[in-house]
Order: C-alpha cells, then structure tokens, then sequence
C-alpha cells in the first residue's frame, strides 16, 4: 500500500509539472506578442526611404522620401560638401535617435531629401564636374517636382554646410515653390574676393577618408563613439570618391537682400565653420521680414544629430510650423 501512495505521488507531481511547463511556455507565447505589438510603431517610423528619380535637365537625380500620412508641410534636405543625403539626414543607428527625417516626421512633416550630382546615388553628369549654378539649377527642378506630387504645396528647403549656399542661391534664383528657408552651418563670406578656376584645373577624384567623415563632430560626450563609427562606415559606403568642383566664385553672386521667403538661420555654438561675424553679415543683408537667428548652445557643425538634437528639432519645427500652407 505504501508502494502505490509513493506511486501516485509520483504521478501527480509528474502531472503537475507538465501543467506547469504549459502555463510557462503559454505566458512566453503571451509576452512575446506583446513585444511584437509594441515593436510596430518603432519599425513603421525607422522605415528604409523611397528612392525617387527626378529629371532635372535630362539628368537623373536620387530624391529620397519618408513620407507623413497627413503632412502639415514638406521638407526637403540638402546636403554639405563630402557626404550625401542618407548619411546626413538618415542616418540609422541601433539604438540611436540621429535621423533629421525622422525627427521632423515625428514633428507631422513629409521629409525628402536629396543627391546632389555624383553624391550618393545621383551619377555625375558627362563633364565630370559639379559647380554652384548647375547644383542650384537641380534644387529648383527637385523642388518643383516634390511641390507638383503635392498639389502645389509650397516647400520648406533646409540647407547644411555648401547645402545652405547652395539653397540660398537657388532660392533667389527661383522661390516660386518654396515656403521657408532654413540654413544651418553657413559659411561663406559674402565679401570675399572673387577667385576663378585656372583654365586647366583639372579633377582630381579624391578618396574619401575615415578621418573626414568623423571630422564634424567637435565637441565632446556630445554624441556616441557607436554614433561616430555608424556615420563614418554609411558616409564612406555611400560617398567612396570626393565629387570634383568648379567655378565656386559663383556662390559669390548670392545676394540676400533678394530673399523675401521666411529664414531661419541656425548656428552651432562651436562650429567653427560658422562664426558669428558671417552669420551676422548674412542676417543683417536679408530682405525678408520673417527672418530668425538660432543659436544652437552645445552644438557644433554636426549638432542636429548631438545632444542638441531636441532643441535643434523644436526651433526648427516651431519656425516652420508659421508658414504651412
């Protein structure tokens, strides 16, 4: 008798821990789903860009879009010197918050950005050669074509480093299809002298380096080493050979007393590629009456991807957020 209550035993416990063993993988079954639930909004926002193709005077020109399902305004993104649109303004981090495209999603606003000739994925053109009017040229014709996909909307353009010269004298060029203009790192002095290519200068396809790509970001424990290396390995992915320049002297036909559209001129605190004194020559010459100078603290050339970036993102949402549609 005390054999089978020894054997009974057994079993109920052997019962119970298989009862107990399917309640465990039921509750794994149960978090799991719950994890996957809450996953979605974060893959639906980091989403890979659409890859556009744009004509601007027969040339084929990457635009890349994060698209909003009830935009309040369009945004597009132009690029600096080295690097193109991705790198700059989507860049994708485990872990990281460094996207301006999603940022500015995240603020209700449809974000394009785009390849300047021989960036990215925009090919260069037959002369091998990239020059201020002929980029101006392709931002005008980019920017007609993302206004015409919205029913005319006018667009906010945002300009970094050459991007922000590059914008500006494509706006008074041409503001027809634009509703503000933003300008971050800006670093041209306006009374420079004029110095022309030599007639043999020739192109030099320089490779882009590691040290280059990192060279940006200033100030310290402002952003993450792992930030730093993401950048540095999608810059050079992106932007293996330096695009060849010409007739730069022509940036120096800006005027800014022939911008009437909305500015907002940002400034990193160390950026030593934008000293105040040209930020403020710039200012001061602007024609428009909506005009608005930020000055990022903490930030350097890099700040929208640093510490700042919240800040960046609000003065930069909120200067905008005036003149929607």
């Amino acid at each position: 008798m005390p054999q089978l209550t020894t054997l009974q035993t057994t079993i109920v416990q052997r019962i119970c821990l298989i009862l107990l063993s399917i309640v465990c993988a039921s509750c794994v079954v149960s978090i799991d789903t719950v994890i996957v639930s809450l996953d979605d909004p974060i893959i639906l926002e980091q989403a890979s860009p659409v890859r556009h193709a744009v004509m601007s005077d027969d040339h084929p020109m990457a635009l890349w879009e994060k698209s909003h399902d009830d935009p309040k305004g369009i945004i597009l993104f132009v690029h600096g010197r080295t690097w193109s649109a991705l790198p700059d303004f989507d860049l994708q981090v485990d872990g990281e918050e460094l996207s301006l495209m999603d940022g500015m999603l995240d603020q209700g606003y449809g974000t394009y950005a785009v390849d300047l000739r021989g960036y990215g994925e925009t090919p260069r053109d037959t002369t091998q050669w990239l020059s201020p009017t002929k980029a101006a040229t392709d931002v005008i014709n980019v920017t007609r074509w993302i206004s015409e996909r919205h029913q005319n909307t006018p667009i906010h353009v945002f300009g970094w480093s050459y991007g922000s010269v590059i914008s500006l004298l494509a706006t008074q060029a041409d503001p027809s299809n634009i509703a503000s203009l933003t300008l971050f790192g800006f670093w041209l002095d306006l009374d420079a002298d004029v110095v022309k290519d030599p007639s043999n200068k020739s192109l030099e396809r320089r490779i882009n380096t590691s040290k280059a790509a990192a060279s940006d970001f200033i100030v310290q424990g402002s952003i993450s080493q792992r930030a730093i290396d993401g950048y540095v390995e999608a810059a050079l992915a992106a932007d293996p050979v330096r695009v060849d320049w010409r007739n730069e002297y022509e940036f120096l036909s800006i005027d800014p007393s022939q911008i009437d559209v909305p500015v907002l001129l940002m400034q990193g605190e160390f950026d030593p590629i934008a000293p105040t004194t040209l930020q403020a020559k710039l200012f001061s010459r602007l024609n428009t009456a909506d005009k608005s100078w930020v000055v990022v603290s903490g930030g350097d050339h890099a700040a929208f991807m640093e510490a700042p970036r919240p800040y960046f993102i609000r003065a930069f949402s909120d200067f905008i957020d005036r003149f929607n549609p």
